[in-house]
């Protein structure tokens, strides 16, 4: 969804999020808290220091064929081999995109999501707009987070619960052969790992 998210007009919040919001302003009000902090300490851990750690997980599986079959076998084992484990990452299953299967992530019950290599979810992650129309429509969904897939493919959505979460491990895009794990990293988005986005091509990489 390149320019519009499902829940963009937040008329879908939950309970716990309108408690917080309603929690930030009075502590804003009082002086206790910089809004403009709190937003970057947010964007660190949503868009920034999580989706990295993921990201290094992918790009060592794209990389090295053993720890790809280790993180098949048992994501929460092999995630921890790189230091990722914690609160919300005891019970990952890794699930791979092919050619003819595509896989995506949602939580319909409430927000659950694999923090450790993920860092905070997204807010429409957590909206009732995307929570019941990814099972109901997972091909329109896509299209409008910009992911046009072809025909025949099939569409896998998984769906987390508190016992087990879930990371997609995105295709390898072509013409990155004899890449680093560092350079293979900067092509993995978060949307790519919950499967509501794909990696970037090299020539979208910044320079």
């Amino acid at each position: 969804m390149s320019a519009h998210h499902p829940d963009d007009d937040h008329s879908h919040l939950d309970a716990m999020t309108l408690r917080v919001r309603a929690l930030e302003t009075v502590l804003t009000e009082k002086g206790y808290v910089d809004p403009a902090a709190l937003d970057e300490l947010i964007d660190i851990y949503e868009n920034r220091v999580g989706p990295k750690n993921g990201a290094r997980v992918v790009a060592r599986a794209w990389s090295d064929p053993a720890y790809r079959a280790r993180l098949m076998e048992n994501g929460t084992e092999a995630i921890r081999e790189l230091g990722y484990a914690g609160r919300q990452g005891e019970h990952l299953v890794v699930v791979e995109n092919t050619p003819g299967v595509h896989n995506m992530v949602v939580c319909t019950l409430c927000s659950c999501y694999p923090w450790p290599v993920l860092g905070l979810p997204p807010v429409w992650y957590k909206s009732a707009p995307y929570r019941s129309r990814a099972v109901n429509d997972p091909r329109g969904v896509l299209a409008e987070f910009g992911v046009e897939l072809p025909e025949g493919t099939e569409i896998n959505v998984w769906d987390s619960t508190s016992e087990m979460r879930y990371l997609v491990l995105p295709m390898r895009p072509e013409g990155t052969e004899g890449w680093s794990e560092e350079d293979l990293a900067a092509l993995v988005t978060r949307d790519a790992m919950i499967g509501t986005g794909l990696p970037l091509s090299p020539e979208e990489v910044p320079a």
